[in-house]
């Protein structure tokens, strides 16, 4: 059975938009709709889970032809599009497109939420951060759906500079919703951000030290059940740094730990086979 290869970003989309979210909206079919979910991020064969996903978008697709004001179908459908992608390898051209796809819902589906978010991807940054400022407690799902979303596409857009340069709005809706709730879904927020500032070089802009403190936060808030969080950390941070000492501790540590946690066993089985093959991999990196 060959292996999924699945780049590092994307698994953090995964993890981040998967868990907890219900795909079908209606009321007749929101039971359905979680109980679909609770099924997907319990199961332990990511195959079978990626070939069934397609058949699932053009399913929510078609719902958005008859409701497309429904702001919880619009989010639905952009965060399938993202774990979609989380599953498809060195398909650029497709994940660029579906990536598209994910955020012009995303956008969508949080100017519906709030009139405030509208156009928010065409504001100069300081009238963008004027509106972010101004979120509550209640806006953190349409802001984590922005914000993900965004994220995505600018990683499947990462040769234009223009793209690149949007990486400070998806920063102040992480930052915004730490604010909010620092714990808000075990702080997956903290993940993103480690992500982000671990994207780019320091020379380039990144900061990987300070990444490096979001990593930590995210698994201190998870209490490291979320495995591909140490995952992410080793092959964003500990490569970045050649810290090869950190880099294997991170990952022998999701080798040996168990494998099923509500909620999460497909991603732990996903961080599991990934962090086997940066291990494969390190005396060549290192």
């Amino acid at each position: 059975m060959r292996f999924l290869k699945i780049k590092v970003f994307y698994l953090c989309c995964l993890c981040i938009q998967l868990n907890g979210c219900g795909l079908f909206i209606s009321n007749a079919s929101q039971e359905f709709g979680e109980n679909l979910s609770q099924a997907l991020l319990n199961h332990n064969d990511p195959e079978t889970v990626a070939s069934a996903i397609p058949a699932y978008l053009l399913l929510l697709e078609a719902m958005i032809i008859s409701e497309p004001e429904s702001e919880s179908l619009l989010t639905s459908v952009s965060v399938m599009y993202g774990v979609y992608i989380g599953f498809l390898h060195d398909e650029p051209s497709r994940t660029k497109v579906l990536s598209e796809k994910s955020l012009v819902r995303a956008l969508r589906s949080v100017c519906i939420h709030n009139p405030l978010f509208c156009q928010l991807n065409e504001l100069q940054y300081d009238q963008f951060l004027e509106k972010i400022r101004l979120t509550s407690a209640d806006d953190l799902g349409a802001l984590y759906t922005l914000g993900t979303a965004w994220a995505l596409w600018i990683q499947n857009n990462k040769a234009d500079w223009n793209a690149i340069a949007q990486l400070a709005q998806v920063k102040a809706i992480m930052l915004r919703i730490t604010e909010l709730d620092s714990t808000y879904k075990n702080g997956n927020a903290y993940a993103y951000l480690g992500v982000l500032e671990t994207i780019l070089p320091p020379a380039l802009g990144g900061n990987p030290e300070k990444g490096k403190k979001y990593f930590e936060a995210a698994l201190e808030i998870s209490k490291e059940r979320n495995l591909m969080v140490k995952v992410i950390f080793a092959e964003q941070y500990a490569r970045m740094m050649f810290d090869r000492e950190l880099h294997d501790s991170l990952l022998n540590s999701v080798i040996n730990a168990g494998l099923e946690e509500p909620r999460l066993t497909l991603l732990n089985t996903l961080a599991k086979i990934q962090a086997k093959d940066l291990l494969i991999s390190a005396d060549e990196y290192f």
